[in-house]
């Protein structure tokens, strides 16, 4: 391995989703684990898989279908989630098993009770037991920045002599600090005999908004792997941001003297279909992909900025694949321009979803002046993910105003044709809304969380429609989007029934006749 690169190892698929309110199904971890294979990340972090069947069935399947990535199941000292993991793991062409065990005090007294030695040799006894079933074995030391230094020396040779290729030492509940963080794997290099037969991984995390920082500090002492989540997700405060690492090595090679394989360009798009998966929205300012990352509205900002890019821009928007607001298209293009302009932007489509993608780009480019990039994407954001779906929007016609009930009529169409109407009233035209579908679809759906927010702007800008949605006991996060915002608000609760619905959830009954 050349010393100098340093390994991604990605964890959004586990750690990531861990984050409260993160849940993906598995077609969304299938989805983002080609985004992050394309991305070129090293190490894709599936899942656990002895944590539920469905978590099994997510990382067998990205073990499945993964190539070109190192597909990784996390397990504790137990061998029950080793054997778990290993099963998962089995269709890999690459595969990893990742044991993790506590050594810090505070774990040992409080949640083990055992004795130094006692978790020595339980380590000991689960690498040899993994490495066993998988050459490729990579050990955390849970807490290790609360670890005593002695102990933690003991572990990692322990577990390097009986075959760990990779050593992680997690900043667990993100106390440490850079200088500490640095420090300690300077300390870990110069104490550990054996540690040039493994790679040092470092997994931060940013209860104190260091994670990044922390990683950073790790690298420049020597460590060289990191592990991080797209956008940061992640329990509590998150993780260590994959974007900013790789930026941060990249913009400043200078001083770190590291690379990875990341192809930079992929960034903004992966960021987005995470966000988009979780429901949780990117900050505008949050850095590399937020957005406004490269917008200038201060005067001196912009009179520089045109003097010479370099005066207050550190790296081009085009280096991570930042979208624009650059007119591309309107109601006049034609269906090969959209699939070239779509193309450009990396999306591909199949026959029959771009076909649908391109009926939806006519209906919008028919009420808006402009079509932008960012509306490209949020258009065809949902084609082809769901196969054929239950139920589709026919038409929606509302009614409200002050001191009127508001009122609604809508129309679903079924899966074998049939159209379906309700009329129906709320405290608001979109709860009206929703009531109808539930009584079109016979689901009755709770709805935990709903945000909207413009694609682009303008009076005409598309909005976006962010659901969260519980049927039974099946919780989902949809998307919708529209010029009008109580169509893209129905769109995205018809969306989540039939991302239930093709999860195979048998909650539905037959509608009444209409």
């Amino acid at each position: 391995m050349n010393n100098n690169k340093v390994l991604i190892f990605d964890t959004t698929l586990r750690d990531g989703e861990q984050a409260p309110g993160a849940s993906m199904n598995e077609n969304e971890k299938l989805e983002i684990a080609f985004a992050l294979e394309r991305l070129g990340v090293d190490i894709i972090e599936a899942g656990f898989p002895v944590s539920s069947k469905g978590d099994f069935d997510s990382v067998r399947n990205v073990a499945k279908h993964i190539k070109g990535s190192i597909v990784c199941g996390l397990a504790r000292s137990i061998q029950k989630d080793i054997d778990a993991a290993a099963l998962a793991l089995q269709p890999a062409q690459r595969g990893r098993i990742h044991v993790f065990l506590a050594t810090s005090k505070i774990h040992l007294e409080h949640k083990f009770k055992k004795t130094p030695d006692e978790i020595l040799q339980m380590a000991v006894s689960a690498v040899k037991y993994a490495r066993d079933k998988m050459d490729d074995i990579e050990f955390s030391p849970e807490d290790a920045s609360r670890s005593e230094k002695d102990f933690l020396y003991r572990v990692i040779e322990a577990v390097i002599n009986v075959g760990a290729t990779t050593v992680n030492i997690p900043d667990t509940v993100g106390y440490s600090t850079p200088a500490e963080y640095g420090q300690l794997i300077t300390d870990i290099k110069n104490n550990v005999p054996n540690i040039n037969k493994a790679i040092i991984s470092v997994h931060c995390h940013d209860d104190l908004g260091m994670a990044v920082a922390n990683s950073l500090a790790a690298i420049k002492n020597g460590a060289r792997q990191a592990e991080c989540t797209i956008n940061g997700v992640g329990e509590r405060a998150g993780n260590a941001s994959m974007e900013e690492i790789v930026m941060a090595l990249k913009t400043r090679a200078d001083f770190y003297g590291c690379t990875t394989g990341i192809k930079t360009q992929e960034i903004c798009r992966v960021s987005r279909l995470v966000s988009k998966a979780t429901g949780f929205l990117v900050p505008p300012n949050k850095a590399i992909v937020g957005g406004n990352a490269f917008r200038h509205e201060s005067g001196i900002h912009q009179d520089g900025m045109l003097k010479e890019r370099s005066t207050y821009e550190i790296m081009r928007p085009e280096d991570v694949g930042f979208v624009g607001t650059g007119l591309v298209l309107g109601k006049h293009s034609g269906r090969h321009a959209f699939k070239d302009r779509l193309k450009n932007l990396g999306v591909e489509l199949s026959e029959e979803a771009l076909e649908k993608a391109f009926e939806r780009f006519k209906a919008i480019a028919d009420k808006k002046k402009h079509v932008f990039d960012e509306d490209l994407l949020a258009i065809v954001e949902d084609e082809g993910k769901l196969g054929k779906n239950a139920w589709s929007l026919v038409s929606l016609t509302t009614t409200s105003g002050t001191n009127r009930i508001p009122k609604v009529n809508v129309a679903l169409k079924s899966a074998k044709g049939k159209t379906y109407k309700r009329n129906s009233t709320g405290d608001g035209p979109i709860d009206a809304c929703y009531k109808a579908i539930d009584s079109i679809t016979k689901l009755k759906g709770e709805l935990l969380e709903y945000s909207i927010q413009s694609v682009t702007h303008g009076k005409d800008a598309l909005g976006e429609v962010t659901v969260k949605v519980k049927i039974k006991d099946k919780s989902v996060i949809s998307h919708g989007t529209s010029t009008d915002i109580i169509v893209a608000s129905a769109q995205a609760y018809i969306n989540a029934v039939n991302k239930i619905l093709s999860q195979g959830h048998n909650v539905t009954k037959s509608p009444e006749k209409s």
